[in-house]
């Protein structure tokens, strides 16, 4: 490869990361306008490597309205040295995210909040959904339930332990806990992020009537489901119109 090929990558690999950084920053600023965040807690993580082990994710304790482009640490799952860095994230962070990047191919993107919803959701004794409407039937046998919470993820075997309990699977209801979602862009992870959301304000407030809920068939349930997959695209324009709504307000995120 000539010098100025390489040149030529290493420009675009940069261009690449910037536009990663982008978007991720794009998704903190709109889960605020969800009011989706929490105080300074939580956080999002996305791959910038082929293997998904080199990752992005918020610094320790930013407000979700103050992240840019440029804050972003840029981590290493098999980065051992991590938590004696100068700027080491989060203890709790690097436990949920540092084990996924490094263990779960599909972990590209991972969002991990707790949404006011989704979260009261996650407090009952069966955290799981019902379809009894399209978006909940979107995560039809396709939400994974941890049902062992045992406080703040912030060691080695909580990481390992939630790695297994997510498996395949790219949506985790934490029982007692919050949400998890991965997806392989960071528009396709917060459009499932959203549309998750959504489908438990519709369940809280179908539980709150006390009235017997109407579930659809299992047949119904999983057509339904796999009909979502044939707008997958949508996520794409759904994330550029919120990012063109969040650059008339505020732009700074691009920083």
């Amino acid at each position: 490869m000539s010098t100025v090929t390489s040149l030529r990558s290493a420009k675009e690999t940069e261009a690449d990361e910037w536009q990663l950084r982008v978007d991720l920053a794009a998704a903190f600023r709109l889960a605020v306008e969800m009011n989706w965040h929490e105080a300074v807690a939580n956080h999002f993580s996305l791959a910038v490597s082929p293997d998904g082990k080199k990752f992005l994710m918020n610094p320790r304790w930013m407000h979700f309205a103050r992240i840019k482009a440029s804050d972003l640490l840029l981590l290493d799952a098999d980065d051992e040295a991590t938590m004696s860095r100068p700027d080491a994230p989060d203890a709790s962070a690097w436990c949920i995210h540092g084990h996924l990047h490094g263990a779960l191919s599909q972990a590209r993107c991972i969002l991990h909040v707790h949404p006011p919803y989704a979260t009261a959701i996650a407090t009952l004794a069966d955290p799981d959904l019902p379809p009894i409407e399209q978006n909940t039937a979107r995560y039809y046998r396709r939400l994974a339930i941890d049902r062992e919470f045992g406080g703040v993820a912030d060691n080695e075997e909580e990481g390992r332990r939630l790695v297994r309990m997510i498996g395949n699977k790219k949506h985790a209801m934490l029982g007692n806990h919050g949400v998890l979602v991965i997806g392989n862009t960071v528009a396709e992870a917060f459009d499932d992020l959203y549309y998750l959301e959504r489908a438990c304000q519709t369940l809280v407030l179908a539980y709150s009537t006390g009235q017997k809920l109407k579930v659809l068939s299992p047949e119904i349930a999983e057509a339904t489901a796999r009909s979502w997959e044939d707008y997958k695209d949508a996520a794409f324009s759904h994330f550029e119109q919120l990012k063109q709504i969040l650059d008339a307000k505020d732009p700074s995120y691009k920083d």
